[in-house]
């Protein structure tokens, strides 16, 4: 079992998606990408888009957040959902990570449905400012990659 995943539901800028997936690559880090997407999101549409690093992501791909509940169950109890959300109450360094958890982003543009929110394990914010509505999402996934990637490295 990978000791990370990230799930980007239903992207809608390919190149924040491409961004986030070159970061899971980067890091050793698995992804999936749960549709539909506001984009293709085959591997030669990715290719096209210059995203070379897909050779060196491990990648599932969900046609709905249903199908993505179904192997999440199938891959076994430690697999946690741990969402990223601005409706969230706890920030996301308060947050003990485990190895196999899932860290769930939302569409750029509406984030998640309300039974979405309600399916996760948990759901973590950044911290920010009164005044700022949300990080651009990649910047956020890689945010709370790095905390999850520090835990789960200082405690192995």
């Amino acid at each position: 079992m990978p000791s990370l995943t990230l799930a980007l539901y239903q992207p809608d800028i390919p190149q924040n998606a491409g961004t986030m997936l070159r970061a899971c690559a980067c890091l050793g880090v698995e992804a999936a990408i749960i549709g539909p997407a506001g984009f293709p999101v085959t591997d030669s549409a990715f290719r096209r888009a210059g995203m070379d690093y897909l050779d060196f992501v491990t990648l599932q791909r969900h046609a709905s957040f249903d199908a993505f509940q179904a192997w999440r169950v199938a891959q076994g109890a430690s697999r946690r959902l741990v969402l990223l959300s601005t409706r969230a109450e706890a920030a996301y360094t308060a947050c003990n990570y485990q190895s196999g958890d899932i860290l769930l982003v939302g569409r750029e543009s509406a984030g998640v449905p309300d039974d979405v929110f309600s399916a996760a394990d948990l759901a973590v914010r950044i911290p920010m400012q009164p005044q700022a509505r949300s990080l651009n999402v990649a910047v956020a996934a890689a945010m709370v990659m790095g905390e999850a990637l520090r835990q789960l490295r200082c405690a192995g």
